[in-house]
């Protein structure tokens, strides 16, 4: 796996720096009578109701400040969807939060073109600090949510959860410094909101490169799961996602009429034969334990249905279970198309973006976020959650310090289950409550360990 300084990673594109100055957030809007009957069964209140009262004062507290926050963070959430900002782009997003923790007397460090770190706690010289990370970008799709906080940005939408990334690690940053001016021992914390998560090989690099993990001795994030209910987190010990990379083949070859095939080098069979040929070979040359999975997304090849094109096009996505099978997936990926393009005389063009390797779960950094879930959320909080065959670049974090990450249920209790990377999606906003007191909470733990 290659470390932040790898000359095999791509630079980073220049970005104007974020603009600094206050940012206005509004108030939680009401929903619109369409969407009244939806807004009546998502309720914005307490993500506990129902559960025993915590016997640690210090639970109880910060149960208590995360409460006096929860309004603001919706809103905040609510604006930054309502705004989103595709990779490295993230301008508008981190001075809304950069804003908001100034307010908060908090230094937050801007990362060179989008993104933050700030620091917060015990400022002891050499105290390693827990870090807490939100990744900040929107996806490049159109918002179908239909709610009065939609995008208002043209082809960008928060389909994976991000903009309640941001805000849970922003609660869990202002709770905790509410705790602090309240007399709690706070340990050193970092709170870390990335750019760029959403392309390979991911923003995480960019943090590692400006420094933002120096003096972390553990990390911890969550994402947003809508197959989980509200509430509850998913969590797992090992790898809980996998190695995704993108890949690309192009072919090139003597196109020619329809009538005469024999004449052409056939770029549009031959792309046929990829398509279905290629994935099948890898579940053959790689340990079918590991989980090896090529996916085509989009094939693009000629413009007449009796013409044969000289140039065709299929990109898709290698995604591994296993760290040993993605380090080796590259090298019979490339024989394989080369094998099954050769005898239909075309040139093959082959690019394999390495993108990030499988996030794995420390056991004791994952048992302490377990221990939070329990301690804010109630005993039967917490649930085991499968490994899943998405990428997620927080992996890059755990190759230089100890850490975990949890699934956030967003989904309303007997609600529809809605999916990431949809323009559809719409979580259960007490969601936002929930993060800000898993995180919180975990950093409390791990700082006083």
């Amino acid at each position: 796996m290659p470390p932040a300084s790898d000359p095999s990673v791509p630079p980073v594109p220049p970005v104007p720096p974020v603009p600094p100055g206050p940012v206005v957030v509004p108030a939680v809007p009401g929903p619109p009578a369409d969407t009244a009957a939806w807004a009546a069964s998502h309720p914005v209140g307490p993500v506990r109701d129902g559960a025993d009262a915590p016997t640690d004062p210090t639970v109880a507290l910060l149960l208590k400040v995360v409460d006096e926050l929860r309004d603001e963070l919706v809103a905040v959430r609510r604006d930054l969807h309502a705004h989103p900002e595709t990779a490295r782009l993230e301008e508008r997003t981190t001075a809304v939060v950069a804003a908001r923790l100034r307010t908060a007397g908090l230094r937050p460090r801007l990362l060179p073109g989008s993104g933050l770190v700030c620091d917060l706690g015990d400022t002891t010289p050499g105290t390693r600090r827990v870090a807490l990370r939100a990744d900040l970008d929107a996806l490049p799709l159109p918002d179908q949510c239909g709610l009065p906080w939609a995008s208002t940005s043209r082809g960008a939408a928060h389909a994976c959860g991000h903009d309640v990334h941001a805000a849970v690690v922003l609660g869990a940053g202002l709770a905790l410094a509410r705790l602090a001016e309240l007399g709690r021992p706070v340990g050193g914390v970092r709170l870390v909101l990335q750019p760029a998560e959403e392309v390979q090989p991911g923003g995480s690099l960019d943090v590692l490169a400006a420094g933002g993990l120096d003096g972390v001795g553990q990390i911890f994030a969550v994402h947003c799961d809508p197959k989980l209910d509200v509430g509850h987190v998913g969590t797992r010990i090992g790898p809980i996602t996998s190695a995704s990379d993108e890949v690309t083949v192009s072919l090139s070859g003597r196109g020619g009429h329809t009538s005469r095939p024999h004449l052409t080098e056939d770029v549009v069979y031959a792309l046929g034969q990829v398509i279905t040929q290629v994935p099948a070979i890898l579940g053959r040359r790689l340990d079918p334990r590991s989980g090896v999975n090529l996916t085509w997304g989009a094939v693009q090849a000629g413009s007449a249905n009796n013409a044969i094109p000289s140039h065709g096009v299929v990109r898709g996505t290698l995604r591994c279970l296993d760290v040993r099978a993605w380090e080796r997936a590259s090298e019979v990926f490339g024989e394989a198309v080369t094998q099954v393009a050769t005898p239909y005389g075309v040139e093959v063009e082959l690019h394999h973006q390495r993108g990030v390797p499988p996030v794995e779960n420390h056991a004791r950094s994952t048992g302490l976020l377990e221990a939070a879930a329990r301690d804010v959320l109630g005993p039967a909080a917490v649930e085991l959650t499968e490994q899943s065959l998405g990428g997620e670049d927080f992996a890059w974090y755990l190759t230089k310090v100890p850490g975990a990450m949890a699934r956030l249920g967003t989904r309303t209790p007997g609600g529809r289950t809605f999916d990431i990377h949809q323009g559809d999606l719409r979580v259960d906003e007490r969601a936002v409550e929930a993060g800000t007191l898993l995180l919180a909470r975990v950093a409390l733990l791990a700082s006083a360990a």
